[in-house]
């Protein structure tokens, strides 16, 4: 029996995923008894079964999901024993219907079920801090006719969320406007049929989207669309990302968007989608040297056809749409108040605001903090000349590598290398970025190159 690489890599990405899942449900506060005593969560389960769970190895609901994601993955490795009877077609209509209830049991049901218990808890309990509290909060400021970037966060929820001394996101909202712009339909539809919102839908709604998308790009090649969605859906760092809700989710999925109109030859719908990505976060922005190479619609780009004039008017018109929505969606906050919003999104992580973040995660910075020279994690140093130093060169090579071969898959696997290089000689290096730039890749690897 030939053995399927896809079976080996959906077992990696179940083990992570139940693993971490498991660890960071494991610290949550008074957790297990606020899982047994919800109706909607696990109050469910007769006071025998709760007892005889007791609180050790996890809530019940949890080790419900997790016997039910490993059944799926049993009845996978049956389906791939069985696949010269069952014919190709029928195979992967199994596969990926697995892949799919595991992806439900590990992420999307356990995001589901953080959101009821968060309603039923405190409201910066079970979820992230700028993620979730913190955009709900700058949502409600946008309907109210005030700024996020120059209101404060002291007097909210987000004043209790973490330890003390590292809640300097209290005086600044360090995201573009389209997070919490787009999401107010779904908050406004949410709390008109539930009563109550949490920003997860948004981001819930969107990670489906992604997926679905992914089918769509890559339905010409079974084994693509099988290891494409079992990446994003089962990513060891953004599906806990999607439960807790950091907002990586969110600035992914309008790329997969913009990726597939742009697979369609839409330059416009595609400039539209990109747009919206670059006005939620500066990470989509490491694409767009690439992006805008892969307008010209040529397999291969010459520095002579870069400098015709033909080649300048096609790129204007195709980016216009593009450009047109980052500034719609941005301009009128800078216009606002140009500097708060520039030490809101800039100067706070940089390091050169009054009050801002601390070095911190898992790139270059840990060689600094480890000569010495600094008091504190919140002194500054200037991350922008090893940033700088690497990073141009870097882009230059992926540039001329673009040109080479301008394909849609290269857009995302260049943009993730350039993203990898300038986060890890940055002030910071947070597990979200390791995990968006691990989605970036995998749709890099995976995206059809043949025409749509």
């Amino acid at each position: 029996m030939k053995k399927s690489f896809d079976v080996i890599l959906l077992f990696m990405l179940l083990l992570s995923r139940l693993s971490i899942n498991k660890f960071a449900e494991g610290g949550l506060f008074q957790h297990f008894e606020n899982v047994v005593r919800n109706p909607l969560v696990g109050g469910w389960l007769p006071q025998q079964a709760i007892t005889a769970f007791g609180p050790w190895y996890g809530d019940p609901i949890f080790l419900l999901l997790a016997a039910l994601s490993l059944l799926a993955f049993l009845t996978y490795l049956f389906v791939d024993a069985f696949k010269d009877h069952l014919g190709a077609r029928r195979t992967f209509v199994w596969k990926y219907a697995l892949v799919w209830i595991i992806i439900l049991t590990l992420v999307i049901l356990p995001t589901i079920k953080l959101t009821i218990l968060r309603h039923d808890n405190l409201p910066h309990s079970y979820s992230h801090d700028g993620g979730v509290i913190q955009t709900e909060i700058t949502i409600d400021y946008f309907l109210t006719g005030k700024n996020p970037y120059v209101e404060t966060y002291d007097d909210t929820p987000m004043a209790e969320w973490g330890f003390p001394e590292f809640r300097t996101a209290l005086e600044h909202y360090p995201y573009l406007p389209a997070t919490f712009i787009l999401s107010v339909p779904v908050k406004l539809f949410s709390e008109r049929a539930l009563g109550w919102y949490d920003q997860r839908f948004t981001y819930l709604l969107l990670f489906v989207i992604t997926l679905l998308l992914a089918f769509f790009l890559t339905k010409k090649n079974t084994h693509a669309t099988l290891g494409l969605t079992m990446i994003l859906g089962l990513n060891p760092i953004m599906g806990l990302d999607v439960i807790f809700g950091q907002n990586d989710s969110f600035v992914l999925a309008w790329l997969i968007i913009s990726a597939f109109f742009l697979w369609k030859k839409r330059w416009g719908w595609g400039g539209v989608f990109f747009g919206i990505a670059a006005a939620s976060k500066p990470t989509a922005w490491f694409i767009a040297p690439f992006y805008l190479l892969y307008l010209l619609d040529s397999p291969t780009l010459t520095p002579s056809r870069l400098f015709q004039k033909n080649t300048w008017r096609t790129l204007f018109r195709r980016s216009l749409p593009a450009l047109l929505v980052f500034l719609a969606l941005a301009v009128p906050f800078f216009m606002w108040s140009p500097d708060a919003m520039i030490d809101d999104v800039w100067r706070w992580a940089a390091g050169t605001a009054e009050v801002h973040y601390q070095i911190w995660g898992l790139g270059f910075a840990n060689f600094v903090l480890a000569t010495g020279a600094l008091p504190d994690r919140f002194a500054y140093w200037p991350f922008w000349i090893p940033e700088l130093l690497v990073g141009l060169p870097t882009l230059c090579i992926l540039v001329v590598k673009q040109m080479r071969e301008n394909s849609l898959g290269n857009v995302f696997w260049h943009g993730a290398f350039l993203l990898l290089v300038f986060a890890y000689f940055s002030r910071f290096l947070n597990e979200n970025y390791l995990g968006f730039i691990l989605a970036l890749l995998a749709v890099g690897y995976y995206l059809p190159y043949e025409d749509a």
